[in-house]
């Protein structure tokens, strides 16, 4: 029954336009019952009283079907918190950023270490004595790389930059995902209760064929009339199979998402179909996004990192010197000894890595202003979206769900007493239809509004 994205068809006949229609079917039914009585004068068939006993049934009628009734659910079916909690705790695509975080924190270490200090020992003519002509010799150094331009400080700048820029993007992962999660748990709760509805609008109708059956029976409905009321049975029995397929598909994609390996069929959510109303502004979601939602936080640590990177480009463009010691012992001779080795950066100053690392911070602060762009732009388009789902929901509720339900139960009142054609019902039942599936859009819609502009602002909406 979640099928059109168009815009609702509002009922096009109301209650007034029905109620002449039923008061003729009582009056006809009260002179059916007068005829078969004595007439008394003191009794007379008032028009008033007759307007007021369709009114009554009106009010009165089982109500049927309503989409503003929580669908039914299984023991130990999950609430949207608890989908949202196991979800974070097994989704495998979060479970993979998690470890990318670990791998990436990893280079924070790597990048705080210094160079390795080198010791060389080597020997000449040890098979020969210290009195020979050449007599052994053996030397032994040891040498370091001292790096200038505070190489290392930039480095650990630039690695925990990149770390926290990685954790950002976890957290809008996460942020994502949790989005997912709670559109996949409102569109099967909504096939829920569409599965509901048209299982007992089904049940319902072929009730009303069979009191129409009987009516054929008796001569009191044609044969025409009485096919084309059967034959409209496929249209709630197609309504009932489309409803059954999306919500299976619903509940697997949810399962999905909750890290579930192997769907089950036994797998159920529990909540509320009626959206709540929201006591936030707009503005105040925007001050929220720009200060916790997570992608802005990352393209701001990437601004970090490109400008570590730039200075330790600027840093490798020094000259790392490498010093040396030496101890000499030939015959029974020792000397000691030193070297420094100083690069000439005449021609190779690291120039091409400078201007690309400058060029990139550039680039990462265009990025932050457009990624700040996208979250007010974000907010202010899921405002607009709820609140015009909220509007439209609102007028279901309040006021075309009951209209359609009168509608629905004079005319078919008037229907089973012989007081409305055939024609004038099944438009009824139509429009009942219509009215019910667009309140579940409706619905669905306010439902999934909320859920983007709570991602959009990084912040819970619901209480």
């Amino acid at each position: 029954m979640m099928k059109s994205t168009q815009q609702p068809v509002l009922p096009r006949m109301d209650l007034r336009a029905v109620l002449p229609i039923a008061l003729v079917c009582v009056l006809m039914s009260a002179t059916r019952a007068t005829a078969q009585q004595p007439q008394s004068p003191s009794a007379p068939v008032d028009a008033q009283s007759v307007r007021s006993a369709a009114e009554a049934y009106a009010a009165s009628a089982q109500r049927g079907a309503d989409p503003r009734q929580a669908p039914r659910s299984k023991p130990g079916a999950l609430t949207l918190q608890q989908a949202i909690d196991q979800a974070k705790a097994k989704n495998p695509t979060i479970l993979a950023a998690e470890e990318n975080l670990r791998a990436v924190r990893g280079q924070e270490i790597q990048a705080a270490v210094r160079a390795n200090p080198y010791f060389t020992l080597y020997g000449t003519d040890v098979t020969e004595n210290e009195s020979a002509s050449n007599p052994y010799n053996y030397s032994a150094q040891f040498s370091r790389l001292f790096e200038r331009g505070q190489k290392r400080r930039w480095r650990m700048d630039d690695a925990k930059a990149t770390s926290a820029q990685t954790e950002a993007q976890l957290n809008d992962q996460i942020r994502q995902t949790v989005l997912a999660v709670k559109q996949a748990f409102t569109k099967m709760l909504v096939a829920k209760e569409a599965l509901e509805l048209s299982t007992a609008t089904l049940k319902d109708y072929r009730h009303e064929v069979e009191i129409g059956q009987d009516r054929y029976k008796a001569g009191d409905l044609a044969k025409l009339d009485y096919e084309r009321l059967d034959l409209q049975l496929s249209s709630f029995e197609s309504d009932q199979s489309n409803d059954i397929v999306t919500l299976q598909q619903a509940s697997y994609q949810l399962q999905t998402l909750l890290g579930i390996d192997k769907p089950s069929d036994q797998f159920d959510v529990a909540g509320e179909v009626i959206p709540p109303v929201l006591a936030e502004t707009k503005d105040s979601l925007e001050q929220k996004a720009i200060a916790a939602r997570p992608d802005f936080a990352a393209a701001g640590f990437a601004v970090n990192a490109a400008d570590a990177n730039y200075k330790l480009a600027v840093a490798n463009g020094t000259t790392d010197p490498t010093a040396e010691v030496e101890f000499d012992r030939a015959g029974t001779e020792n000397t000691v000894g030193f070297s420094v080795n100083i690069p000439l950066r005449l021609f190779d100053r690291n120039q091409g890595n400078k201007q690309t690392a400058k060029f990139q911070a550039s680039s990462a602060r265009f990025t932050l202003a457009a990624a700040r762009n996208q979250v007010t732009s974000d907010v202010d388009q899921a405002w607009v979206s709820y609140t015009e789902a909220r509007r439209l929901s609102d007028r279901f509720s309040d006021r075309y769900l009951d209209e359609s339900h009168d509608v629905l139960n004079i005319s078919q009142y008037a229907f089973e007493h012989g007081g409305l054609t055939l024609i004038d019902y099944l438009d009824a039942l139509r429009e009942f239809r219509s009215s019910t599936t667009d309140a579940l859009t409706a619905y669905q819609n306010t439902w999934l509004a909320i859920h983007q502009l709570s991602a959009a602002s990084a912040t819970e909406l619901l209480p």
